[in-house]
């Protein structure tokens, strides 16, 4: 009786406060974004400017819609706290968060206000927290592929109006979109906690109510760090998101560049 009251207690701390990062890692976040200010910024300010504005939809796009497909899946499959929590909209303020946001911006990965959780309302619990800790990464991957079409389309119906100075900023944020999102879909797939990798990687193995779990779920953090400061995360990121990419733009039958 005593375990499993530890246990409960625990896993709903953990589930529910599942994207609490540790301040070693937003400190690690902050000296890269130094880093990567001080390369474009201070050498071109005007370019660098104009390229963030242009980034910031398709941030906010993604994000958005990567942590509403988490709360939508979650309350779907009978879980109440979602919705309770205002999550299940497509509000850009219900999901972002500062940090995550700040590392996308600056760093070219990052993070959404992660989806609260109560594994306890499902009906089938490993399937229910599988198709959960997966709906963001898919919606993700959908999003890429619908923008790319959309780019098509316009390319198609539209192609003189590229060629404008307003036009190529917008064909820009298009890309953005689609570059985005695979790069949060990447990210968000490395099987570290508190990414969603970690806990479909756990319901695969079904090990996900272990000890195990909760052991690597408390050295998430720092594993996250580790691989941040060695530059794992760059390894994995940039040939992944580059090779989706262009698979992505091919079958849409968009230019590559």
């Amino acid at each position: 009786m005593v375990y499993w009251e530890r246990y409960i207690k625990t896993a709903e701390e953990k589930i529910l406060n599942r994207g609490n990062i540790n301040i070693s890692f937003i400190v690690i976040v902050a000296l890269l974004a130094f880093m990567s200010l001080r390369e474009g910024a201070f050498t071109d300010p005007m370019q660098w400017v104009m390229d963030k504005v242009m980034i910031l939809p398709a941030i906010f796009i993604g994000l958005t819609f990567h942590e509403f497909a988490h709360a939508f899946v979650a309350y779907k499959l009978g879980d109440q706290t979602p919705k309770l929590q205002g999550r299940v909209t497509l509000n850009p303020l219900a999901h972002i968060d500062m940090t995550g946001l700040l590392c996308l911006f600056f760093i070219g990965f990052g993070w959404g206000k992660a989806v609260q959780i109560d594994p306890y309302q499902f009906k089938n619990r490993r399937r229910d927290e599988f198709l959960v800790s997966i709906a963001g990464v898919t919606m993700n991957l959908l999003l890429a592929i619908v923008f790319a079409f959309i780019a098509k389309i316009l390319l198609v119906t539209a192609g003189g109006f590229f060629t404008t100075g307003f036009g190529a900023s917008v064909w820009m944020m298009l890309e953005y979109v689609i570059y985005i999102n695979l790069v949060l879909m990447v990210f968000n797939l490395i099987p570290v906690p508190p990414l969603d990798g970690f806990n479909i990687i756990a319901q695969i193995f079904n090990f996900g109510n272990t000890d195990l779990y909760w052991k690597i779920y408390s050295y998430g953090s720092w594993i996250l760090v580790a691989i941040v400061v060695f530059g794992v995360t760059g390894m994995i990121i940039s040939p992944c998101v580059q090779f989706l990419y262009r698979l992505i733009a091919g079958l849409a039958g968009l230019p590559l560049y």
